[in-house]
């Protein structure tokens, strides 16, 4: 057994019961965030085979999107523009643009993750159960507003409407915007401030009809409304800016240190 795979035993060991405080990469790959290998591509200190990447190139309407196959390992996909990692700290690094290519449904260019099953089909799960998406993470820029994570409407119906987005603005103020129903309208909920710069962790949570948020150890409950019974949904993550220009050098850069899906 090679020194890596003993290191990531002895940490995921030690950070049991903390999972909220520490956080640990993706099911697979436990590790502290002192553990990260700035030497690496993002997947050989992340498990981003349950992940793929889209990012703010592309053709207009249709951007690039990674699958989990070239992401996954130490010589996994990187990007020196968009997604890489930080050499100093090992985190896994996305940087979006005011100006670059967007969805159809959406004004804004991100460097995000969306979340996929093991076997490479995408991630469509039911609000019953327990689905957690956990994260340590900092903001080193950000123009207007930024989300970091966000659960979004998978099948069941025509909306593309996210259930929730969670976002962070250049004064530290951290916000939940969950959705009023799937046709749309969101409500804004202040959970937390952290200044520009300093690490954070956020642990979202879908039990039910239930939203559990916390930030920081503070922790806020939302209701699911019945209109979204029908849904299935997926965890994303990374950085999706929320604010366009001209502009290719403001954005909003977001560094990973740990990122944990998990349902049960």
């Amino acid at each position: 057994m090679n020194r890596r795979r003993l290191l990531a035993i002895a940490t995921s060991t030690a950070v049991v019961g903390t999972l909220g405080v520490l956080g640990i990469t993706n099911a697979g790959a436990a590790t502290t965030a002192a553990a990260l290998d700035p030497a690496v591509a993002p997947g050989g200190n992340f498990n981003l085979s349950v992940w793929s990447l889209q990012l703010p190139i592309g053709s207009p309407g249709s951007p690039t999107t990674i699958a989990p196959a070239q992401l996954k390992g130490a010589s996994g996909y990187s990007n020196p523009a968009y997604f890489w990692t930080d050499k100093n700290d090992g985190s896994m690094t996305f940087w979006a643009p005011e100006k670059g290519v967007t969805t159809p449904n959406s004004n804004y260019a991100r460097s995000e993750l969306r979340e996929m099953n093991a076997n490479g089909s995408a991630a469509d799960w039911p609000l019953a159960g327990n689905h957690t998406l956990t994260a340590n993470l900092r903001i080193v820029s950000v123009t207007k507003n930024v989300a970091v994570g966000q659960v979004h409407l998978g099948s069941g119906g025509s909306s593309t409407k996210p259930l929730l987005e969670l976002y962070y603005r250049p004064n530290g103020d951290i916000y939940i915007g969950t959705e009023n129903s799937p046709d749309g309208g969101q409500t804004l909920h202040l959970v937390g401030n952290v200044p520009l710069g300093t690490r954070w962790n956020y642990v979202i949570n879908v039990t039910g009809n239930k939203i559990n948020l916390t930030v920081n150890g503070s922790k806020t409950t939302y209701t699911i409304p019945s209109s979204f019974n029908p849904y299935k949904q997926y965890f994303k993550a990374g950085s999706y800016n929320q604010s366009s220009s001209e502009s290719t050098t403001n954005g909003a850069k977001v560094k990973f240190y740990t990122l944990t899906v998990s349902h049960s």
